[in-house]
């Protein structure tokens, strides 16, 4: 065979060369391939589950649900959004947010303030009692924080949230 044939391939192919097999490769795996324990949405799905389920009997003692939870933690944090931030934020679909955010008015837990840029949008923030609510539920939130990161040291869980980012902002919508 001559040195010329196009035809050998490369003894050390090119990273764009390898990034492109990769690519190919895992766009024709199956599930059954890759495997539910090797499949990070379900592992996030799962944690995420059994996260809200550790949390329901601190919750119910309290009054309070998981969407009820999520939103007065966002509002503590950052208060002010309008309901669709508030539906991002908390990873809660729209109308179920409406519904919740209602309750949580009538329960003085929070407020809505017409926006003034526009007064047709509402901002949401939490109020002194919703914060007191918060705070009140915030130590049994923290020990199952701590529980997931059980074991792990101070560098895996930094470069695991820096991962995380990376998947955030590669799933971010695709409209923007």
């Amino acid at each position: 065979m001559s040195e010329n044939n196009n035809s050998v391939p490369e003894a050390n192919p090119q990273p764009s060369e390898l990034q492109f097999a990769a690519k190919s490769r895992d766009e024709t795996r199956s599930l059954g391939e890759i495997g539910l324990s090797q499949f990070a949405p379900y592992l996030i799905n799962r944690i995420m589950g059994r996260w809200s389920s550790n949390l329901q009997e601190p919750l119910r003692d309290q009054g309070l649900s998981v969407v009820k939870m999520r939103t007065l933690a966002v509002l503590s944090v950052i208060s002010g959004l309008t309901i669709n931030e508030l539906s991002a934020y908390t990873v809660v679909e729209q109308s179920t947010m409406s519904r919740s955010l209602d309750v949580l008015e009538a329960q003085d837990l929070i407020r809505r303030v017409a926006s003034v840029k526009d007064g047709r949008v509402r901002k949401i923030f939490i109020s002194d009692l919703g914060r007191e609510e918060f705070e009140i539920f915030w130590p049994s939130m923290l020990l199952e924080y701590n529980r997931l990161f059980s074991g792990i040291s101070d560098e895996e869980q930094q470069n695991f949230l820096n991962t995380l980012h990376k998947i955030l902002g590669n799933i971010s919508p695709k409209d923007s």
